[in-house]
This record gives C-alpha cells, sequence and structure tokens, in this order.
C-alpha cells in the first residue's frame, strides 16, 4: 500500500497503473544566468523565442523570464532566473543541452552568426545518419543543439541530461513520471547510448534525451542548470508513486505534496537516481497562476 500526504491510501498496483493515465506534460526547465536582459536579447533575437512574462522578486533577491515558442498553458518554455549580484555559474559535466528544431538549420545558423553567436559545430548530417543538425552556445554557456525538421507545434524540443545507468533511468522516468520510451538508440563506435523519454512522438512535443556514455557512472551538477517541471492532475497521488519508485530504483524527495505558501499552487518535488530534480505542479492550479501572472 501507497499513502500520500493527505493521508488516503492506494494499493501500490492500482497507484502505478494509475500514473500511465494521469495527463502529463513537461511545463518549464529552470536554469541561472548571469544577466537576464542579456540572455533574453539573444533567445528572441537568434532563436525566435517570446519573452512571455518576465517578474522581479527584491524581497528575494532574484529575477526570472519565461521565454518560448507559444503560450505556457499549452508549450513548453525555460525559465532563465538570475539572482542578484550573481554573473556567472557552473554548468558541470551532466548537463547536456536543449535543442530547438528547424525547418532550416543553415539559414538559422547563418542568422545567430550575424548576430555574434558562437557555433561550436557547424551544420551538418549527422555522423552516421541524414539528419541535419548544428550546435551553438548562449551567453551563459549553456548549448543549444539545431535540428533540422518539418514543421512542428513545439520547436524547443528537447533537453538532453547524463546518467550513470540508462537502463535505471528509463525505468524510473517510466514508473515515477509516467513517461513513454520512444526510442534508444546504441552508438558503439562513439561510445554512447541514448533514449528519447516523453509523453508523445518527438516531433509533436519536448522529450527528455538520456544520454549514457560508456564507463561514466557518476558527473558533476555545478550550480546552473535547476530542474524541469511536469504537470499532473494529482500531487499526492503521484508523490505516492514516487515514493514506491525511488525506493525501488534510488532517488529522493526533497519536499512532500502540498501547496506553495503565497500562491497556494500544490507542487511535490524529487530527485531522480542521478541527482536531477524533478517538481510535480498540480494542472489546475498551475493553469490558475498564469491567469493572475
Amino acid at each position: 500500500m501507497a499513502s500520500s500526504a493527505e493521508g488516503e491510501t492506494f494499493s501500490t498496483e492500482n497507484v502505478l497503473e494509475w500514473v500511465q493515465k494521469d495527463k502529463r506534460r513537461i511545463l518549464h526547465a529552470v536554469y541561472r544566468v548571469g544577466d537576464l536582459d542579456r540572455t533574453i536579447r539573444f533567445y528572441t533575437e537568434c532563436f525566435g523565442m517570446k519573452l512571455l512574462r518576465k517578474r522581479d522578486i527584491p524581497e528575494e533577491k532574484y529575477s526570472n523570464a519565461f521565454l518560448g515558442f507559444g503560450s505556457e498553458d499549452s508549450h513548453f518554455v525555460v525559465e532563465l532566473t538570475y539572482n542578484y549580484g550573481v554573473d556567472k555559474y557552473d554548468i558541470g559535466t551532466g548537463f547536456g543541452h536543449f535543442a530547438i528544431a528547424s525547418e532550416d538549420v543553415y539559414k538559422l545558423v547563418e542568422d545567430i552568426r550575424a548576430k555574434g553567436g558562437k557555433i561550436t559545430r557547424e551544420p551538418g548530417p549527422v555522423k552516421g545518419g541524414k539528419t541535419v543538425i548544428a550546435f551553438v552556445q548562449d551567453p551563459d554557456g549553456y548549448t543549444f543543439e539545431l535540428i533540422q525538421r518539418g514543421p512542428t507545434s513545439e520547436p524547443l524540443c528537447q533537453i538532453m541530461l547524463r546518467v550513470g545507468d540508462l537502463d535505471r533511468s528509463i525505468k524510473f522516468y517510466e514508473k515515477a513520471c509516467g513517461m513513454k520510451l520512444l526510442r534508444k538508440k546504441d552508438n558503439p563506435e562513439y561510445k554512447y547510448t541514448i533514449a528519447m523519454m516523453g509523453y508523445a512522438e518527438e516531433n509533436e512535443t519536448t522529450v527528455l534525451e538520456l544520454t549514457y556514455n560508456y564507463g561514466v557512472t557518476e558527473y558533476t551538477k555545478g550550480n546552473a542548470y535547476a530542474q524541469v517541471a511536469i504537470s499532473t492532475e494529482d500531487v499526492y497521488k503521484s508523490a505516492a508513486v514516487v515514493d514506491l519508485v525511488i525506493k525501488e530504483l534510488g532517488g529522493k524527495i526533497t519536499r512532500q505534496p502540498g501547496p506553495i505558501p503565497g500562491i497556494n499552487t500544490k507542487i511535490t518535488s524529487f530527485l531522480d537516481p542521478d541527482g536531477w530534480k524533478i517538481v510535480l505542479v498540480d494542472h489546475s492550479d498551475f493553469l490558475k497562476e498564469l491567469e493572475l501572472a
């Protein structure tokens, strides 16, 4: 049996089945930047993102901004955080990249180059394949992969994280987060394996790209990338699921389910077996929060 913070008890079998039926979506990724206006300018001018909202919280000494290719109620966005007086962060070795889908990567790269962006891999087909990609860096050193793809409703399409045990991570995200394994590809020539995890096909939504590099079981996290947020219809049931999965596969609950003081949005947060942080957010509360923003 599993129980929630509200005292409700669920059967283990039922709650693990429920998570597969819960309507979920990756909402946003949170990370820290050294100059908020500089990053906003880069993302809007070079990537074509829209600034959706910006807020300053002087009593907490930070500001943040939400950017993406569509409204937050239906699209994945990035949440940039600027902490007063901190102009540099350590990205670490574990965070990989974000990815943006484009119908013409060659043109996008030239536009970014013309605006002073740093190109770290020129556009061209992937090694051993046909998909055209390129890599660029933003002003804080975060890497963005540019992927040539047909029209899509979600251009901000990937978050790549490195993990130490790919099969364990796949099981964790399937069981704890209700994600589906969309594809898995081993690249023995380059000594890595990837798994694409998400709630819909890759060309329809944002996915997690989990990467295992042969023989590497641990990575540094740094202090730059913070977390990813995922919506759920029931934070309490979700937390009960996570608790069960952590006992089996590892990880740690960092915040028990319940409302955030002041805004009353219900959340729960936890670390996966590699220490990557996930926040589950009540979907209805999230929409109400957007209405008040």
